[in-house]
């Protein structure tokens, strides 16, 4: 592995590609309107007379899909600032009016014709502020961040636009305050800016300052926006009190008084944005909710680890990327999702559920109640960005009623939630240094909650390098963890899936059960060519030590790895015979245990490509070799796996039709005839006319599965390691409908009925996990083994045959079954202030059968009582 990562990094240090040179600055001077000046009207309309002060700037050149070429249509603009406020004028001259592409979406969703404008007011060469529009007025908007490598789409800052379309083309005219934008404080200031336009039909991007395709980097190749002087630096006052109603219908449940069938609920809060400074703001929101969030997607996970969700809370989202700090270093996949900071730990589901004896009923709260989240974000004029976020949580008790008594069990205790994040940009964002640090701390009051770490504390630090025009890097960060707690907490800790320390195999691991504290660390680096040609390469060296635990309020799923990854690239951006352009990628991965032991190899290749006809197709193929697996056994020894391959592939047609579809699907096989899968999914796109669009995507997925795990158990003192062979099912079918009437107001539904179905057989125990042959590796049980009690739904075990249970299991079968949908009707009606109408349902059950009939299962699915969930939100935003 050394040997290997030495090379890979002589060969970057002494690579002869070639690169890049920054292409020369255009500089755009912009004038101030004067006081006298007749106030522009933010309409469409370029028509007052202040305009005609500066000039109109052109000459721009495509980006895609012809690098340097002149575009299909030019484009001009125009900048005007005053104390308060900076304009733009952009006129998208079209020869062909009537194709004009007017696709009205809601916010953020970038669709059509688009312009906009990006500007880097800090002038950090790192950081900019992008105002897009398309020609039916829809806004998009994000900040970037890391040179434009991190884009934050859910950045929503208050300014105003109007387009209108004229007889050679259209026409933007957009009014941005300066309190939305971050600068110092000085007598003339030079900013970065950008300008660019889409256009749809042709899919042909086109910028005004020209930027290499083979480049490192998007801001710091910004062109100049220069005669800005004598404006100050606002500070941002901005608060969103709002109002909540909310009434849930449900199938009344006799004689639980918590179930009479409809709950009405009345709640209300405050969300604001207080610039301190212009370069540091604070966010915070009293009593959140988020009802208008759609629910997480179905999913069914059978494996030893805990399953990862997106954030969707506006709070969390807005300005994430500030706290994100990876464990891995690696985009995409399960190791890709680890980070110090899992901002869904912050109202999670109660880690508790309460002692409830016959006869008796309960209430438990579904999420844990944020009381109140702050964050404060910014950055100085000497490259320090900086983070951190403060947030509590109440504690949460379960009631339970019996015979008219109530009686309360905590489920969680009170907890805070702390996190900090700075990093310091150097030799003009080429260099970046930066540290992360993280506390959980709970009041644990009641022993039933023993379990949980009292106290949790992580943190890191980072280190970025780039040189050539930053076309190439080299990267570093190491992390560490430690958690306080009862003794039952730590040995709950270090039992987990996550690390397993009982394992009786793993000599580097030592379980001690009177441990009150524990300590990890965990690292990656990287280096490799990240551009100047069509040839980029690298490696990455990442490792988590047994002992690291981040999940209090981090994401880690498992740990005691260490993992190599050598992966390289090609890219052909000009378009050639019937190509537009094309991608081919390898990579190949090593892992290994703390202990030495040699895990698994594997490696991929992938290919993808776009035609002249804006079809897009793509295909790879995975490749595993036979692997020593520390979590098959859950507990127990390693567990030879045998190797595997996959294969994928997608087909999508020209997403600028009214009707677009793609088809995809995934092909899997184990050696030895252990496991098979075969997934197929189909999205189906139309728009019958611009403000109207109607998505269908249904999926299917088989997969048998020689080894499912069921339970462990023990037999004359030996441990027993149960699995069986299953057959599984699963079907879904996600439906949306957008209608967006206006920018502003739009009403959108989703729905998601899901079946899952599993159905096992051919039951088996371990006994020989590492045998040379996968037959060897387990004992079938025969028929004069195992019985089946129909009145317990339990599996009786004789493994002696003397005519005694020995030991069982219940039925591990399951089909289940929920449908999900959410409608919500969103107005907008004045900037920052929303009106929301939601209804949501739910329909969810389960039961032991695993046999999968499609048609029954639906069927029966909405037989299935709705919980139904309907709200009005109302927030109005005011700035002060």
């Amino acid at each position: 592995m050394r040997i290997l990562f030495f090379i890979m990094v002589l060969l970057l240090l002494n690579s002869l590609s070639t690169y890049s040179q920054e292409m020369g600055k255009r500089i755009y001077t912009t004038n101030k309107i004067n006081i006298k000046d007749k106030a522009i009207t933010i309409d469409g309309v370029i028509s007052e007379p202040v305009w005609k002060t500066v000039k109109w700037e052109d000459h721009f050149m495509q980006y895609e899909p012809y690098e340097g070429a002149e575009p299909g249509q030019q484009t001009e603009f125009k900048v005007l600032y005053d104390d308060n406020n900076i304009y733009i004028a952009i006129k998208a001259l079209d020869s062909y009016p009537d194709s004009i592409d007017t696709r009205l979406t809601r916010r953020d969703e970038m669709d059509g014709d688009v312009v906009g404008i990006q500007i880097d007011s800090y002038y950090d060469k790192l950081t900019a502020f992008s105002f897009l529009v398309n020609a039916g007025g829809v806004k998009t908007d994000m900040m970037m961040t890391n040179d434009g490598e991190n884009e934050d789409p859910n950045w929503d800052p208050i300014w105003f636009v109007k387009t209108n379309i004229v007889k050679d083309g259209w026409v933007a005219e957009m009014k941005i305050p300066l309190s939305q934008l971050r600068f110092d404080k000085a007598t003339d200031l030079t900013w970065g800016i950008q300008i660019a336009r889409f256009l749809y039909r042709k899919q042909e991007l086109s910028l005004w300052q020209p930027i290499p395709k083979d480049a490192s980097g998007w801001v710091h190749q910004f062109g100049l926006l220069e005669g800005i002087t004598g404006i100050k630096p606002k500070r941002q006052i901005e608060l969103a009190p709002y109002g909540v109603a909310s009434l849930d219908t449900y199938k009344k449940e006799e004689g639980n008084p918590f179930k009479d069938g409809k709950d009405f609920k009345l709640n209300g809060g405050i969300d604001g944005k207080i610039g301190i400074t212009n370069n540091m703001i604070l966010d915070f929101t009293v009593n959140p909710d988020f009802g208008q969030v759609e629910a997480d997607p179905s999913q069914v996970n059978l494996t030893a680890f805990e399953s990862f969700f997106e954030e969707q809370r506006p709070f969390f989202i807005e300005g994430k990327n500030i706290f994100n700090f990876s464990v891995s270093g690696l985009d995409g996949g399960d190791m890709g999702a680890e980070n110090l900071f899992y901002s869904r730990r912050i109202g999670r589901r109660p880690h508790g559920y309460p002692t409830v004896n016959e006869g008796e009923y309960a209430e438990i709260p579904k999420f844990t109640s944020i009381q109140g989240a702050a964050k404060i974000t910014g950055k100085t004029k000497k490259g320090l960005s900086y983070g951190i976020l403060e947030s509590v949580t109440a504690e949460e008790n379960a009631e339970i009623d019996f015979d008219g008594k109530s009686r309360f069990e905590t489920v969680e205790p009170m907890t805070n939630y702390f996190v900090s994040r700075v990093q310091k940009d150097f030799n003009k964002g080429k260099t970046i240094l930066g540290g992360m640090l993280t506390s959980t701390n709970r009041r644990v009051n009641d022993t039933t909650l023993n379990y949980l770490h009292k106290s949790a504390i992580t943190g890191g630090i980072d280190f970025t390098t780039t040189w050539k025009e930053k076309n190439y890097y080299f990267t570093l960060n190491t992390m560490f963890s430690h958690v306080k707690g009862s003794e039952e907490a730590l040995l709950r800790t270090q039992t987990s899936s996550a690390r397993f320390y009982q394992r009786p195999d793993a000599k580097h691991l030592t379980l001690d059960s009177s441990r009150t504290s524990m300590f990890g660390h965990a690292g990656s680096m990287s280096a490799g060519k990240q551009g100047g040609g069509h040839f980029n390469f690298g490696g990455l060296l990442t490792w988590k030590s047994p002992g690291f635990e981040i999940n209090d309020i981090g994401f880690v799923r498992s740990t005691d790895e260490i993992v190599e990854v050598l992966y390289a690239g090609y890219r052909i951006w000009d378009p050639f015979s019937i190509f537009r352009s094309m991608n081919f990628n390898v990579a190949q991965w090593h892992a290994w245990d703390f202990g030495g032991v040699n895990l698994m190899t594997g490696g991929n290749f992938n290919f993808n490509t776009q035609f002249k006809n804006y079809y897009r197709f793509g295909t790879g193929i995975n490749l595993s070799s036979q692997r020593l697996s520390n979590s098959t056994l859950r507990g127990g020894p390693m567990f030879k796996s045998p190797g595997r391959e996959s294969t994928w592939g997608f087909l999508s047609s020209d997403d600028r039709k009214k009707l677009v579809f793609e088809v995809s699907s995934r092909f899997s096989w184990g050696n030895d005839q252990s496991s098979k899968s075969q997934s197929y999914g189909f999205e189906l796109s139309y728009r019958p006319i611009n403000t109207l669009r109607f998505s269908l995507e249904p999926s299917l997925s088989l997969s048998k599965q020689e080894l499912q795990y069921i339970s462990t158990t023990s037999f004359e003192s030996d441990p027993r390691y149960l699995f069986g062979t299953i057959d599984q099912k699963l079907i879904s079918l996600d439906f949306r409908i957008n209608l967006n009437l206006t920018p502003n107001l739009s009403l959108q539904y989703w729905g998601q009925p899901f079946v899952a179905a599993g159905d096992y057989s051919s039951f088996k125990r371990i006994t020989s996990p590492q045998a040379d042959n996968f037959t060897d590796r387990f004992h079938i049980f025969s028929s004069g083994e195992i019985i089946y009690n129909e009145n317990s739904g339990n599996y009786l075990i004789d493994e002696n045959q003397d005519g005694n249970t020995d030991y069982g299991f219940d039925n591990p079968d399951f089909n289940f079954k929920e449908f999900l949908s959410n409608m919500v009707l969103r107005w907008e009606y004045r900037p920052g202030s929303s009106l929301y109408a939601v209804w949501s349902q739910t329909r969810e059950g389960i039961n032991p059968d695993g046999r999968f009939i499609m048609n029954e299962d639906i069927q029966n699915l909405f037989r299935i009582s709705p919980h139904n969930v309907f709200l009005i939100k109302f927030s109005y935003r005011f700035s002060l």
